[in-house]
């Protein structure tokens, strides 16, 4: 059986390998998945942390985290819209994303992160993809859920939405791991 790949891309913020294995369920999850026969999970640290840039981020995912048609990736908030974009131009196994969005909501940041500049290029993330799952929370705080209903809306992926889990910053998310567990081959 193939090794299949998982790699985890953070939303924005994480400036060290210290914070980024303590930050919401970042580390927690990789070990987990780590534990599964035949599954490699990655986790690293991003170049250009704080804004998150797609001019950076994309060949970072393609040239550094060896993202290709065997890899999952697992995208959390800036990390969602990079794991998306990165959908757009590459074919992968599949996304799934946690509390995408589809604008930068007004933040100047997230204007500077270049992800939003651009039409959204739905049929190609489908066509790139084998799936798409999306993960969101109705009360979270920094992303309103009509956003992440556009992505549905869009994508017609797995949905597994929540009430109460807020942007997912929590140290362990069990319903993600599930999420991934369904995902493997």
């Amino acid at each position: 059986m193939d090794v299949q790949r998982i790699v985890i891309i953070p939303g924005n913020g994480c400036t060290s390998t210290s914070s980024l294995f303590n930050a919401n369920w970042y580390g927690w999850l990789h070990s987990e998945l780590n534990k599964i026969d035949n599954v490699e999970c990655i986790l690293k640290l991003m170049p250009d942390p704080v804004v998150a840039r797609e001019s950076i981020w994309l060949p970072y995912m393609h040239d550094e985290l060896l993202c290709d048609e065997n890899t999952i990736i697992l995208g959390h908030s800036s990390g969602a819209e990079a794991a998306m974009r990165y959908a757009e131009k590459y074919q992968v196994k599949g996304i799934i994303v946690v509390s995408p969005c589809v604008t930068d909501l007004g933040m100047a940041n997230e204007a500077a992160s270049g992800y939003y500049n651009h039409p959204w290029l739905w049929d190609q993330m489908k066509s790139n993809t084998k799936f798409i799952t999306v993960i969101g929370s109705s009360d979270d705080p920094f992303i309103p859920w009509a956003e992440m209903q556009q992505v549905i809306d869009n994508l017609q992926p797995e949905c597994h939405r929540f009430d109460d889990k807020g942007h997912f910053q929590y140290s362990q998310v069990p319903e993600i791991l599930e999420a991934v567990k369904t995902r493997l081959s």
